[in-house]
């Protein structure tokens, strides 16, 4: 699979379908989006990367790395996909990624799926983002992995499978981009606010939350929606932070019915 200026970068789906590009949370990797994969590509044109700093990407970072630098990598992979215009779909991160995206380069998407995200850190999840940083500091990697779980997915689910979450663990440890580069893009999550300037995105953004997420407040994706011009909010019962992953069904369905521009099922 190719490689575009230093990103790993793998295309699904026909190749004259609609664009559809997935942008991970903070771990980076396209493989996140797994469990939505074969529902996307069954229609559209689905374009998996790696965060630059992370997975199969190169792990280099500019200096003062920003959001506002990881929409420039968006830009660069649809540049050299050929992609005039697409739809983004990005979790936590990977969504602000897209508003970025939508306030740098307006006519390059042609739609946001902002999952579980917002338009300027909560105090709650600047807590959690705090205290797992704590955790790599002060207990190590090891300690940082292990917790990862507790905020992204439900404990009946986690309880239920046991040896997905280790050898989970065993890739993320294998993996891991280094104590410098996590800092770092928990740095760009910290500083990211665009508050201000909701007024000027006019693309259109579906905020889609799920209510019992334990990082993130769905307040906040709420509150996002409402800023926006041509903003809509969708929240889902469950699945907490990682609700594509543990609640693929629904979010696939919500996701794919926003795409199409049909009315969103119930639950969206």
């Amino acid at each position: 699979m190719p490689h575009i200026g230093g990103l790993y970068v793998e295309t699904h789906g026909p190749r004259d379908g609609e664009a559809v590009i997935l942008s991970a949370g903070l771990g980076g990797s396209g493989a996140y989006w797994l469990p939505n994969l074969e529902a996307l590509a069954k229609r559209y044109r689905v374009i998996l990367y790696d965060h630059r700093g992370t997975a199969r990407s190169d792990r280099a970072l500019p200096a003062d790395f920003s959001i506002d630098q990881m929409a420039d990598d968006v830009l660069l992979v649809l540049d050299g996909l050929g992609v005039q215009a697409a739809h983004l779909v990005g979790h936590a991160l990977g969504g602000l990624i897209g508003l970025a995206l939508a306030l740098k380069a307006p006519g390059r998407l042609k739609s946001v799926v902002a999952v579980n995200a917002w338009a300027k850190l909560e105090p709650h999840t600047a807590r959690c983002f705090e205290t797992r940083l704590s955790l790599l500091h002060h207990c190590g990697i090891d300690a940082f992995l292990a917790a990862t779980p507790i905020f992204l997915y439900p404990a009946a689910w986690m309880a239920a499978r046991p040896k997905r979450l280790a050898e989970e663990a065993k890739h993320q440890r294998m993996a891991f981009p280094g104590i410098d580069i996590t800092e770092a893009r928990i740095g760009a999550v910290a500083a990211f606010d665009v508050s201000a300037r909701l007024s000027e995105i006019l693309a259109p953004v579906l905020s889609l939350a799920s209510e019992d997420d334990i990082l993130s407040p769905w307040t906040a994706a709420e509150a996002l929606a409402k800023g926006l011009p041509n903003g809509r909010f969708a929240l889902t019962p469950r699945g907490v932070h990682a609700c594509n992953v543990t609640e693929p069904e629904t979010f696939n369905r919500i996701v794919l019915a926003w795409l199409a521009g049909e009315t969103l099922p119930q639950g969206g």
